[in-house]
């Protein structure tokens, strides 16, 4: 097989915001993950944990989008601020029927934000709540002047507003947001949406330049093609900054998270793929409704879904992360990345603890799981330029069809152009070449994840899977030729003359 990366061929951008996160009120995604309370013996800056921030600050996470997830459609906000020990306590009906004490909040979420270095994005509730709740929020929010909800927010603790870059309106609001049709939740979306205003610096004479925060509207499962038609037709562009849709994968009928056979790898693969199909049909309802590509399609909530550890509560999703895990992560990525004219915004569900977790904790002990370290290796995508791969030679097929490898490019503001290759198969070595156009690569470097197909980490084993140094390369005649094992994904970076 022979891929040609030809960088004169860019295209749109790779937003650093598809490798956003997702962290609901579930489980043990915020207790017991991120938050540990001031007092507790794991090191913690205002009760988060140091160690997470530290293993997030690492992988360049861009954006966290909270507190839910069907939990933000019960969701009141107004019950998380303020001194802990007056906060309102809230069932959380959703997940698990636990009774949760609000300690984890606005004020504790942006700071988790700004420990990290990363945006905002927030999920308001349409489906519990008013418009009257969803506009004192962002006034809370973004307001530097002299408001009510500025002036509250100043009483308990923050004096200056926040940055908020994006906020949904709703979730899932055909479901556990409501239950709604596509036509009412269009009627709803631009009646609260009017409201999402950005109240940063409104008071100066040039408050119209302040970025207004990109107002998310709740899409539908990727197969419902249907309820973004409407939504798009019912919609101003004017009202809608990006438009949601939710992508999860199955991984056939082997779902137990550790205990399956190739069978289940080579199923992720095909389920993974497929999801372009769907995808694109999003794509192209958008493009006839915003043909200046105004309105992002954000996948915010995507991942695979296995099922939960055995022993664990049922509504806490608490899943194993194998390498069946990363090879999604990275076949999705490599999606986005295909279409990053449209797709500027994804979020992993879910962070700690939760379905396709990137971190796993246990008391004082914390783990990276494979999909952590697929992220670590596709960090130099973010913001760099999409290059498309043509074919000299394309890739043999294997299992199920599906092709033996599958390769992204892109090239950064510095000239280096990264690239991340897969091993669809599970058995084979996979041997080729990448041609460079009119480039000659004089330098190159790469990182490699494999193992076996059920290959992951414990907290006995915390380093069973982690990236190691790829050799399985050379520079020759041009172009380099690479033989990467089964199993395998790789990440490079070269330099060319």
């Amino acid at each position: 097989m022979k891929a040609i990366i030809d960088v004169r061929n860019r295209g749109a951008k790779i937003d650093r915001h598809v490798y956003g996160h997702f962290s609901e009120h579930l489980g043990r995604c915020i207790y017991g993950g991120y938050w540990v309370g001031e007092d507790s013996k794991i090191p913690n800056v205002r009760g988060i944990r140091s160690d997470i921030v530290e293993a997030m600050k690492a992988i360049k996470v861009p954006n966290i989008r909270w507190p839910g997830g069907c939990f933000a459609d019960d969701y009141h906000w107004m019950d998380g601020i303020g001194p802990k020990t007056e906060r309102i306590p809230i069932v959380n009906v959703h997940w698990g029927g636990v009774l949760e004490n609000n300690h984890f909040g606005t004020h504790e979420f942006m700071d988790l934000c700004e420990q990290i270095g990363c945006e905002a994005y927030i999920c308001g509730n349409v489906g519990s709540g008013t418009v009257r709740e969803m506009r004192d929020w962002i006034e809370y929010l973004t307001d530097d002047g002299q408001s009510p909800m500025a002036q509250l927010r100043r009483k308990n603790g923050r004096d200056k507003a926040w940055n908020v870059k994006f906020f949904g309106i709703g979730n899932e609001n055909w479901g556990c947001g409501g239950y709604m049709e596509a036509e009412y939740y269009a009627h709803e979306y631009r009646r609260y949406a009017t409201y999402v205003r950005n109240y940063k610096d409104m008071g100066k004479t040039d408050w119209w330049k302040t970025p207004q925060i990109i107002r998310i509207a709740g899409g539908a499962n990727a197969e419902n093609i249907e309820w973004t038609e409407t939504l798009m037709r019912k919609i101003p562009v004017s009202l809608m900054g990006g438009l949601s849709v939710h992508c999860y994968v199955g991984p056939g009928e082997e779902s137990h998270g550790t205990v399956f056979t190739e069978k289940s790898w080579y199923a992720t693969a095909v389920n993974a793929l497929k999801k372009e199909k769907w995808i694109k049909q999003h794509i192209n309802i958008m493009d006839y409704y915003d043909p200046e590509k105004k309105v992002i399609l954000a996948v915010d909530e995507w991942g695979i879904w296995v099922n939960n550890e055995p022993g664990t509560p049922p509504g806490y999703l608490y899943q194993q992360n194998t390498m069946r895990s990363a090879l999604c992560a990275a076949l999705m990525f490599h999606i986005f990345h295909k279409y990053s004219d449209r797709i500027r915004l994804a979020n992993l569900a879910q962070t700690i603890n939760v379905l396709q977790a990137i971190i796993l904790t246990e008391g004082e002990k914390m783990i990276k799981t494979p999909t952590y370290h697929v992220f670590d290796l596709y960090k130099g995508h973010q913001d760099a330029d999409f290059i498309p791969i043509t074919w000299e030679e394309e890739p043999e097929k294997i299992e199920q069809s599906l092709p033996h490898v599958d390769i992204s490019a892109s090239i950064n503001s510095q000239g280096t152009i990264n690239i991340t290759l897969v091993n669809i198969s599970a058995s084979n070595n996979a041997i080729g070449s990448l041609i460079f156009g009119r480039e000659t690569p004089v330098k190159a470097a790469g990182r490699i994840l494999h193992g076996e197909v059920t290959a992951h980490n414990t907290f006995d084993n915390p380093d069973n899977v982690a990236p190691e140094e790829f050799k399985g390369f050379g520079i020759k005649d041009g172009k380099i030729d690479f033989d990467l094992p089964p199993c395998a994904i790789v990440s490079m970076e070269v330099e060319t003359a």
